[in-house]
C-alpha cells in the first residue's frame, strides 16, 4: 500500500495520540494502526480522506466517467482548445 505512510501498534498510538496527531496534521501522513499484528484501522488527515472520497465519487459516477473517457479520446487526436481561444473576450 503505496499511501500508507508508518504502521504503529494500538499501545504506541494510545500512548503517543497527541504526538501523531500533531505530526499527522504537519506533515499529512497516514498511519495504519496494528493490533496483535494485525492492521485494524487507518488513520489519515481530513484533506487526504476527503480527497479520497471524491475521487471514489467520481469513478462511480458513470456519466463523469464517459466525459472523462471522451475528453482523453480528443486530446489524444488534438481535438483541444488553446487558453486563448476560451478565453476570448
Amino acid at each position: 500500500m503505496p499511501y500508507l505512510d508508518k504502521i504503529l501498534p494500538v499501545t504506541h498510538v494510545k500512548k503517543h495520540l497527541l504526538d501523531i496527531l500533531k505530526v499527522m496534521s504537519e506533515d499529512h501522513e497516514t498511519i495504519t494502526v496494528t493490533k496483535n499484528g494485525k492492521a485494524v484501522s487507518v488513520m489519515m488527515h481530513p484533506e487526504h480522506y476527503d480527497s479520497l472520497m471524491e475521487t471514489i465519487e467520481i469513478l462511480a459516477d458513470s456519466k463523469t466517467m464517459q466525459a472523462l473517457k471522451k475528453s482523453r479520446k480528443d486530446f489524444k487526436n488534438n481535438r483541444v482548445y488553446s487558453d486563448d481561444d476560451v478565453w476570448q473576450v
